[in-house]
């Protein structure tokens, strides 16, 4: 018998009810789909207090480096304050299905880590689907992992003089945890970088199958769930580790994680899986279930009552894995 789940805010059911009003992408064609991609979210009050914003005291640049087809944006975040000591690199992915997502709604989490963990944040605009489908993403997000790696001095990471690379932090939500996840197995099978720590937020894992809950879900229901997939992977096998790092023959070696899910997220399943597996495989693994939260609860800080929580423990958590040698992500459930 299933427990009984704790009721959602009225504010995020309003919210939920908003973004269905906008339509389902799975009644989208292709073509309105790739239109529907250059409509970025603006800044203003209303949007800023939605999704946040840029925290005080970031120091925030915009710069293109050279990708496998093409420049990748990305946006670098750094403390404003004075360093002192070594300060870690974290490499953010961020989500939308992989077919949407920008780097502005990455800046309310990102800036939050750089300010305080005390890290250099560096976030990737990777290629979207459908115009550019699988593998582009995680050709993508591999090279701006390496590209940070080794320009992490020149970035402001690590310590000045010394030659030794920085502590690195990989993170994303939804499609980017997945990436996230992605880039571990792929740097640990291509002998580096080395990551130390991992925050998968309700990654997707294993899309070979669909959520239990998913025909219910409040946000990203299923029809929505399986045209992300469409788009995403067009005639690739879903059961491939860089799109179901879950199906990973071997997952030992692989860093520290954290892993978040909300109560009411078809996703969860996904994340409490993904938990089991790395546990089994020898990987230390902080798991979190929000109570009351939805799919994306990180993305809309101003609705959702359990963001500021769920964003100090990734800040905790990756403290402590990546400025903190002699701690430990701790095992707790």
């Amino acid at each position: 018998m299933e427990r009984e789940m704790a009721p959602v805010d009225r504010r995020v059911r309003m919210w939920a009810w908003l973004v269905r009003q906008q339509g389902s992408v799975g009644t989208k064609t292709e073509a309105e789909v790739i239109a529907m991609q250059s409509r970025h979210t603006s800044a203003n009050g209303v949007t800023n207090r939605i999704f946040g914003t840029v925290v005080p005291g970031t120091g925030v640049a915009n710069r293109a480096i050279t990708g496998p087809a093409g420049d990748i944006p990305v946006r670098i975040y750094r403390p404003a304050r004075a360093g002192s000591g070594t300060w870690p690199l974290v490499l953010n992915f961020h989500g939308g299905g992989f077919v949407f997502g920008d780097l502005r709604l990455a800046d309310w989490m990102c800036s939050s880590v750089a300010v305080t963990v005390g890290a250099v944040v560096v976030s990737a605009d990777y290629r979207l689907a459908p115009r550019h489908r699988f593998p582009a993403a995680v050709d993508d997000c591999y090279a701006a992992l390496v590209w940070a790696a080794e320009n992490a001095t020149g970035l402001g990471a690590g310590s000045p003089g010394q030659a030794a690379p920085p502590p690195i932090g990989v993170m994303g939500e939804s499609a980017g945890g997945n990436l996230a996840a992605v880039m571990c197995l792929l740097a640990r099978d291509r002998g580096g970088p080395k990551i130390s720590h991992q925050a998968l937020l309700y990654p997707p894992t294993d899309m070979t199958r669909m959520p239990r809950k998913a025909e219910k879900a409040l946000i990203i229901p299923e029809p929505d769930m399986l045209a992300y997939r469409r788009l995403y992977l067009g005639d690739a096998d879903p059961a491939d580790p860089r799109v179901s790092p879950l199906l990973a023959a071997d997952h030992t070696g692989l860093p520290p994680a954290l892993i978040q899910v909300g109560e009411h997220d078809p996703l969860l399943e996904d994340g409490a899986r993904y938990a089991a597996a790395l546990r089994s495989a020898g990987v230390p693994v902080r798991f979190t279930e929000y109570v009351g939260m939805p799919h994306g609860y990180l993305n809309f800080p101003g609705i959702c009552r359990g963001a500021p929580q769920a964003m100090a423990e990734i800040c905790r958590e990756q403290a402590a894995a990546l400025t903190e040698p002699a701690a430990r992500v701790t095992g707790a459930g």
